[in-house]
């Protein structure tokens, strides 16, 4: 598990409505306000290929992009690639926040828009990373 201060989505997920953050001298934690749950943070890293492949899935309509993942199976991760995917996702799966990178020019730059889900919409999410 990464760092959440060090995620590239960090601001934009602790702007959302029903994000709290809570800061102490050696931990952040983030809490789901709605339903209490601490939100994790998980990194996923791509081939170019597979990258290309999880931008598109994301810019689809949620329920296409559920359908080709139960068709075709989800990307493959890989230990270093140049996309980078940043998941924040609540224990109980009723929060998911989402968003792409690429690797260019020695940063990460999005490659997608952040994206927020809730509720059922988030646990058909989790499909792409589980």
């Amino acid at each position: 598990m990464s760092n959440f201060k060090n995620l590239e989505m960090a601001a934009a997920v602790s702007a959302h409505k029903n994000i709290t953050v809570k800061k102490s001298l050696f931990s952040t934690k983030v809490i789901y306000t709605p339903t209490q749950s601490t939100v994790k943070d998980i990194i996923l890293e791509y081939a170019p290929a597979d990258g290309e492949r999880v931008k598109r899935l994301l810019d689809m309509p949620l329920d296409k992009m559920v359908s080709e993942i139960e068709q075709k199976g989800k990307p493959a991760t890989t230990p270093v690639g140049h996309y980078r995917l940043e998941v924040c996702l609540s224990d109980d799966q009723q929060f998911c926040a989402i968003q792409l990178f690429s690797f260019i020019d020695l940063k990460y730059n999005a490659a997608t828009e952040f994206y927020a889900y809730e509720g059922s919409d988030a646990q058909a999410v989790v499909k792409l990373i589980s």
